[in-house]
């Protein structure tokens, strides 16, 4: 087989790894759209016993959907905010945090060389490059390093105030483009840069002005 030949096939392999990951992806959305479809029914006598049911399951998918990158997990838990509204705010505020720590577990246990393959693979140099400078970093090199990467203004709050500034990105509109929750989530792990218990109190906070919103004001405060 000759170089040319060979280049072409890792070529095409990689190409197929990435129809694979963006089907896979479609799919979990389509499915993320389709449960907050569903979720869209009256509540009678009759039929309590199968809410409660599919609330349950609703809220546990719910939780493992935001865990994944780029699916909009989100529309979900709004679906069952807005048909039970108030009694269902803490639940859906629980299952949000579970899966946003779901993520960032994911996150924390892949070792480094894992995704180093991977982003390898999927021929993502730029990434790959990254992860190969920070796999040897301790934590407070990591951070400087990886806010070296950020414009210049930024780097003082992203090196003072991380925390705040996860807090931030989870809620800014079009996040969505780097990841969503899950994705975000996933970094925060990734680059080792949050304990636990730090990550746990940030998303804590950081998810919880709308269910409180909803348990002050009700449903009109989505309608708004």
């Amino acid at each position: 087989m000759s170089l040319s030949e060979g280049a072409a096939r890792s070529r095409l392999r990689t190409l197929l790894k990435v129809a694979l990951l963006i089907a896979l992806l479609i799919v979990a959305n389509y499915f993320a759209h389709e449960l907050a479809d569903a979720l869209n029914f009256q509540i009678r006598a009759s039929n309590e016993d199968a809410v409660h049911r599919t609330i349950m399951t609703s809220a546990a998918l719910y939780s493992l959907l935001l865990a994944i990158p780029f699916v909009p997990g989100a529309e979900v838990g709004l679906a069952l905010i807005a048909m039970l509204g108030p009694p269902i705010a803490f639940l859906v505020y629980v299952c949000t945090v579970g899966g946003l720590a779901l993520s960032f577990a994911v996150g924390r246990l892949i070792p480094l060389t894992v995704l180093i393959r991977l982003t390898e693979d999927f021929n993502f140099r730029r990434m790959a490059k990254i992860l190969n400078a920070i796999e040897p970093m301790n934590r407070q090199d990591r951070l400087a390093f990886l806010a070296s990467k950020a414009p210049a203004r930024f780097r003082p709050v992203l090196l003072r105030y991380r925390h705040l500034a996860l807090a931030v990105t989870l809620n800014v509109p079009g996040n969505f483009l780097i990841g969503g929750g899950g994705g975000i989530a996933l970094l925060a792990g990734i680059s080792r840069l949050y304990s636990v218990p730090g990550f746990i109190a940030t998303i804590a906070i950081a998810v919880a002005p709308v269910p409180l919103a909803v348990l002050f004001f009700g449903n009109e405060f989505l309608a708004k």
